[in-house]
């Protein structure tokens, strides 16, 4: 799949900016102690060669924070009970990926060759991920240039360190921009698997039977001009019924396997000794012991009772004076969203009253729309991210609203594109004019390199105060995550 003109190679998410990102958080990690926070910290059950202590230097700050929750159940599985807060799709691709690495094992331990996955299958799943995403705007903007924007953007951004650490927000991105991409094209059937394969990721892929539900009713609003509207209505009812059960598959799943560790007997397995103690100092709940009390629930839900009990997530519970500095951090990606679902619902109101289901008795008018983040495809992905941002701002820790968004929505990369090209004359340009490697003519004083984006940094001071607003923040996120995420510092 190509991307115009400009060659995978000058992106900055290319595999050579990938090995920037791995270069930059060993370099950051050796020179900036690491901060002694009370994260989880499992003790390692096997020796380390001279090998393993290189791997663990050079990629060990992929591995702070929620990534060694995803690196403990890659190794032993889900021993702990807040462990079933993290969903098993990242950590079983981890496990293929250490079993592609076991011809070196007489070299590495488990852990490191883990560790080794995660750099390598990470920077897969975000090159993947931005070619899925330039796939995707092409299909539902219909401007080529503003997608390809975007999915340089997704390069850059805000929450790049998780997309590269040992998180599962790449491979969630990956599986829910392709998913959309199918279901653009048509392909109910291989989107529905893809997301409930992103469901098995995140337990937010859940939000994404709405694309699903939409698609059937507007293919339900379109038979009802021609045909009996019952035999449409079963078909709807039918569809709708199948999304949720496919999409809802492995949540149910999954909490059922916790349902038979927890809550059923005679299914324990042995602990080793280390992992045990770590459980009785730090108060952690295994499986031999009292029951716990969410087994006697009339839904027995794990994952709700570990967000509540063990992340004190709920309604509004993250509102409190301390938090204020997690809510500066958290503001840059809210207001892009706010700021995108204003300037859609201003330019489209009566498209938004009608949940983008209108239909003008003109239908030259929807037949062929302005090109770009304001044309009428863009509608479900804008609810999407208006949901996902009012859910997030209400009901989690806000902090996470960077990389919660920006793994789940396209509209994080296709709105700040559609400014960007609208506010600067160099990017408009590129438009109509054919391209060239290298321009000093456009514009007095400007260099214009093969990768756009790239050009507006290298004439920072000749732009507008949008386009360094929205620069300055993919930028800064991007440094600063590395040098503080990798450092056990508190970040998004």
């Amino acid at each position: 799949m190509f991307l115009g003109r400009d060659s995978p190679r000058h992106w900055p998410g290319s595999p050579y900016q990938e090995t920037e990102h791995r270069v930059s958080q060993a370099l950051f990690n050796a020179i900036i102690p690491d901060h002694h926070a009370e994260a989880f910290s499992p003790p390692r059950l096997t020796p380390s060669g001279s090998v393993d202590q290189l791997v663990e230097g050079l990629l060990g700050g992929l591995s702070h924070w929620d990534a060694e929750h995803f690196l403990f159940i890659a190794e032993h599985g889900y021993l702990y009970e807040h462990n079933f807060a993290f969903f098993p799709g990242f950590p079983l691709a981890l496990l293929v990926g250490a079993e592609l690495l076991r011809p070196l094992q007489a070299l590495l331990n488990l852990r490191s060759r883990l560790l080794i996955s995660v750099a390598l299958l990470n920077s897969l799943f975000s090159l993947l991920a931005a070619v899925a995403l330039h796939d995707l705007g092409c299909l539902v903007l219909r401007c080529p240039r503003q997608a390809f924007y975007g999915a340089l953007l997704f390069c850059l951004s805000p929450a790049n360190v998780f997309l590269a650490a040992g998180y599962s927000e790449a491979l969630f991105a990956l599986l829910t921009f392709s998913a959309m991409g199918q279901l653009e094209r048509g392909r109910s059937w291989t989107s529905g698997l893809l997301f409930a394969l992103a469901t098995g990721v995140r337990s937010n892929g859940l939000v994404n039977i709405g694309f699903l539900v939409y698609s059937q009713c507007q293919g339900f609003l379109s038979s009802l001009m021609v045909l009996n509207p019952l035999r449409p209505l079963l078909k709807l009812m039918g569809s709708v019924f199948l999304s949720v059960f496919t999409l809802g598959l492995p949540f149910a799943l999954f909490q059922y396997y916790a349902y038979t560790q927890f809550c059923l007997s005679g299914l324990a397995r042995p602990i080793p000794e280390p992992l045990l103690k770590l459980a009785v100092d730090k108060g952690y709940r295994i499986v031999e012991g009292n029951e716990p009390p969410w087994c006697s629930w009339e839904l027995p839900l794990i994952y709700s009772y570990i967000q509540d009990i063990y992340w004190n997530v709920g309604f509004l519970r993250y509102y409190e004076l301390k938090q204020v500095p997690n809510f500066l951090l958290a503001a840059p990606v809210a207001i892009l969203v706010a700021w995108a679902t204003w300037t859609y619902v201003t330019t489209h109101p009566w498209l938004c009253l009608t949940l983008g289901m209108h239909r003008s008795k003109n239908s030259k008018t929807l037949e062929k729309p302005d090109p770009g983040f304001l044309g009428p495809r863009v509608f479900v992905y804008l609810a999407h991210a208006a949901a996902l941002l009012l859910f997030g701002s209400l009901c989690m820790h806000v902090q996470v609203l960077t990389r919660f968004l920006g793994s789940s929505t396209p509209i994080v990369y296709w709105f700040p594109a559609y400014l960007l090209q609208n506010q600067e004359p160099l990017l408009r340009s590129l438009e109509t004019v054919p391209w060239k490697p290298l321009t000093g003519d456009s514009v007095p004083g400007q260099k214009v390199p093969r990768n756009s984006i790239m050009g507006l940094l290298y004439n920072w001071k000749t732009y507008s105060l949008v386009t360094r607003c929205i620069l300055g923040y993919f930028l800064s996120y991007w440094l600063l995550g590395l040098l503080l995420h990798c450092n056990f510092l508190p970040w998004t």
